[in-house]
């Protein structure tokens, strides 16, 4: 009878970032090392437990035993297992011998092939093994494959070294009420575990059955077992304290809470008043960081004086921890108060000259040249789009001086947030100001753009000269290695070319680009290489959207330069796909594509008096009638208008495929037929590469 397994390792508190992985790997790999063995089948169902002191895993459906196992063995090639006379020869006894098969005879055997020659087989019933044989083995393998980030290694007391990411002091492996008896770590398999260190007495907890587990750690231990039980507690707890106030919760610091506490309670705590005229991004990220605190805001985003705070200890009198949470706090508040008073007794501008002690990279400069290469870049672009030019230079040139404040210094994570406000405080335009944070913007999927005019040309010149730059030192992307994040500014600048809809092309941006290295020794122009590495990025921003991968390369098929109009006119080729004529008309752009692919001939006009069947004159008729509504839509932008007119030239065409001999034999003939084919297929793809449909 199948019943439930339990197996627990007691430790150390583990490291609590690396909890989730550490648990996910201890219990995938229990179960797929038991799945491996027979002992489990697709009915189990596996259940990961982990707190800061334990990793454990509950399946259901474990077999005390494996079931017995049919094997097929190859013994030898008849041609060696037998002589010329047919009788046994001495490899053969030899052979059974050492499988243990001694007392067997030839008749007992399978003559078959094996598909190079005829060999004799041998099969028999292998009986199943204890659970204990297979759990040991992989308790054994999981542990070995666990994604440890720094080994410790510790002494057990019985003398032995062990190496293990924590010390470990008990394990648990239990099959219903039976101890399956297996070892690791210097440890043997019982039955007992401890609960919380402070809230338990302390006595161990005998675990009576698996199913009684989370229960027995809940009611005697107060130890919620389950990482996402605890996770799920602390966010309820945390929205219960906030009450009308708004509790910032990012899912990273969630679960690292949660991976350092067996029993949470939340209390709340504050800081002075005084505190809050420090930018809130500096208070907030220093509770986060180092103190693993959960900011609080009024309905309009405005920090508040009180803060929330996870505790790992229960009490009816939480003082001394209210207290002593608030007294290690205000020291980091007082750093960061301090950090900023003194940055803003020093202008930006005043930095400037600072960056040139800054290596940005060894062939391309300091953060000083390539300030100034950005400044150059971010102006020409605010040219191209009809922007403040001086305003765009303006914020090119200050945007990287915060990399020198002491705030910034001791909050990298600040960059840019810090320069806005130093901005503001120096007096500088507001967009210039905005462009400090703004042109980091976007810094990762689904950031936000930046919001200025200001902003986005600045964003777009710091992107693209990292990729120019970067990619003429040879340093491009490789695999997945991507060490300057090329991908991530590539993505970045044809978000802003998409979603903002920028009237400029790829390859006067790059142009752009290059030229503001044009006077360094030895520069070569990567804008081609470039270019194609951001249209490989472009392939996958537009299959994210939901576009197939035949209607991206309709689109892509036409080398678009500027990006403005291109989901709009994949949004065309989508509903042209659509229609019950696209297919044929598809098909019968595809089959145009390659007739002029094969012809030399020059093609020239339509000559009427050389149009003779009744189905290329009726063609022609239909593309001088169709033509100029098509190109009326193209040019308002109706790219879904202009493709579902070609819709009514299908049976027109299907007709010329169908009774006219486009390759005649009479050249004057062919080049008329040629030229209207070429004027059919310009008038198909202006919107896209319909071929391109084709199945």
């Amino acid at each position: 009878m199948n019943q439930t397994l339990l197996v627990e390792l007691l430790t150390e508190e583990l490291p609590p970032k690396a909890l989730a992985k550490l648990a996910a790997a201890f219990a995938a790999g229990i179960a797929n090392g038991l799945a491996l063995r027979n002992f489990t089948d697709t009915g189990s169902v596996t259940t990961t437990f982990a707190t800061p002191r334990r990793l454990a895993v509950m399946i259901t459906e474990v077999r005390a035993t494996s079931p017995d196992k049919s094997i097929r063995e190859k013994v030898l090639p008849v041609s060696v297992a037998l002589d010329a006379d047919g009788n046994p020869t001495a490899p053969l006894a030899k052979k059974l011998a050492a499988m243990g098969r001694a007392d067997v005879t030839v008749a007992q055997l399978e003559r078959a092939t094996d598909g190079k020659a005829e060999s004799f087989f041998f099969t028999y019933t292998a009986e199943g093994s204890a659970l204990a044989t297979g759990l040991q083995a992989a308790f054994d393998e999981a542990l070995a494959k666990l994604p440890i980030p720094k080994l410790m290694s510790y002494q057990r007391p019985d003398g032995a070294t062990v190496q293990f990411v924590r010390p470990a002091h008990s394990l648990i492996a239990l099959l219903g009420e039976a101890i399956v008896p297996i070892r690791g770590l210097g440890l043997s398999a019982g039955r007992t575990t401890l609960g919380h260190r402070f809230l338990s007495n302390g006595a161990e907890i005998a675990i009576t059955h698996p199913v009684n587990y989370c229960g027995l750690l809940e009611n005697e231990g107060k130890v919620i077992a389950s990482l996402e039980r605890r996770k799920e507690a602390i966010r309820a707890a945390l929205l219960e304290k906030a009450g009308a106030d708004q509790v910032l919760m990012p899912e990273a610091l969630l679960d690292e809470v949660a991976a350092l506490v067996e029993w949470p309670v939340v209390y709340e705590c504050n800081f002075e008043e005084e505190f809050l005229a420090v930018p809130q991004e500096c208070l907030i990220l220093t509770m986060q960081t180092n103190q693993k605190y959960f900011a609080l805001t009024d309905s309009v985003g405005k920090l508040r004086s009180r803060f929330l705070i996870v505790s790992n200890i229960e009490t009816t009198d939480p003082r001394h921890i209210i207290g002593g949470n608030e007294r290690v706090v205000r020291p980091r508040l007082s750093d960061a108060k301090f950090f900023f008073e003194q940055d803003k007794k020093k202008s930006l501008e005043a930095r400037l000259p600072l960056l040139a002690n800054v290596v940005y990279h060894n062939k391309l400069g300091t953060q000083f040249d390539r300030s100034a290469r950005v400044t150059r870049l971010a102006g020409a672009i605010a040219k191209r789009l009809g922007y403040d030019v001086l305003l765009a230079e303006r914020g090119a040139m200050l945007a990287k001086a915060d990399l020198l404040t002491d705030m910034v210094g001791e909050f990298p994570e600040l960059q840019g947030i810090m320069g806005t406000y130093y901005a503001r405080h120096d007096g500088e335009h507001d967009d210039v100001a905005l462009a400090a944070s703004e042109h980091y913007q976007p810094r990762f999927a689904g950031d936000a753009l930046p919001s200025s005019a200001t902003g986005t040309a600045v964003a777009l010149a710091d992107k693209l000269e990292t990729l120019v730059g970067i990619w003429s030192i040879g340093l491009g992307p490789t695999g997945d290695k991507d060490p300057f994040a090329l991908r991530r500014h590539a993505l970045g600048v044809l978000r802003m070319l998409l979603e903002k809809r920028l009237p400029v092309a790829i390859s006067e941006l790059l142009a752009d680009a290059a030229s503001v290295f044009g006077e360094r020794a030895g520069f070569k122009d990567p804008s081609a290489d470039v270019a194609g590495f951001i249209i490989d990025r472009l392939r996958g921003i537009l299959r994210e959207r939901g576009f197939s991968a035949n209607e991206v390369e309709a689109v892509l098929a036409q080398n678009p330069d500027r990006l403005d109009d291109i989901v709009q006119r994949l949004d065309a080729v989508k509903a042209f796909a659509e229609l019950p004529e696209s297919a044929s008309l598809a098909a019968a752009n595809k089959r145009i594509t390659n007739i002029l692919k094969k012809t030399d001939t020059a093609i020239g006009a339509v000559a009427a008096d050389l149009l003779r069947e009744d189905a290329e004159l009726t063609l022609a008729a239909s593309v001088s009638r169709v033509r100029p509504l098509v190109d009326a839509a193209f040019e308002r932008g109706d790219f879904t208008g202009t493709l579902k007119t070609l819709a009514q030239l299908r049976d027109d065409v299907d007709g010329f495929f169908n009774d006219v001999m486009v390759m005649d034999e009479d050249p004057a003939l062919r080049r008329n037929r040629l030229a209207l084919l070429s004027q059919l297929h310009a008038m198909m793809n202006r919107v896209a590469d319909i071929s391109k449909l084709a199945a």
